[in-house]
């Protein structure tokens, strides 16, 4: 069986995990398939307020998290997040990693998602961001119910701007 190497870089923040040890060929490649942007949730997700008229931008950088989408016209940020990265259900979810291949590795990657994701969430609110996070399967399942939420938050800042504005 083929091996991949990897290496802790020893400039790295101390908080992020890296993994040690040895990687399968094939645990290689799923590993290398998974995109940041772009996935099939955000691209779910995007359509349909597109088809509806409200306009957003993709993978906003000038933000703190980078959201997958933002409606800078309301100070909107909306994050599409994957159930296993970003610890859905993270009580459960624990318990299978523990009994799982490289265990302390995937528990503190995820730990630390967990926790930059309420980071990121802070910073924005602290700018006066709304902050709205939908999990992948709910965008899968129920795409209109995570559409109107945004269209939710879209009337919310229309009337703080007619009152503030």
């Amino acid at each position: 069986m083929a091996y991949i190497r990897y290496d802790c870089e020893k400039d790295m923040k101390d908080k992020e995990p890296r993994f040690h040890g040895k990687a399968t060929l094939k645990s290689h490649n799923v590993m290398s398939h998974i995109h940041g942007k772009d996935t099939k949730i955000e691209l779910r997700l995007r359509k349909e307020p597109w088809a509806r008229g409200i306009r957003y931008r993709k993978n906003y950088k000038d933000i703190p998290g980078s959201p997958d989408i933002v409606i800078t016209k309301y100070k909107i940020a909306i994050f599409c997040d994957s159930e296993f990265f970003h610890g859905k259900d993270w009580n459960q979810l624990r318990v299978k990693l523990e009994k799982g291949k490289n265990p302390d590795y995937w528990i503190s990657k995820i730990q630390r998602n967990i926790e930059r994701d309420r980071e990121k969430d802070k910073e924005l609110r602290a700018l006066g961001w709304n902050v709205l996070h939908f999990w992948g399967s709910d965008i899968m399942k129920n795409t209109q119910e995570c559409v109107k939420g945004i269209e939710e938050a879209i009337f919310a800042a229309r009337l703080g701007d007619e009152r503030f504005g």
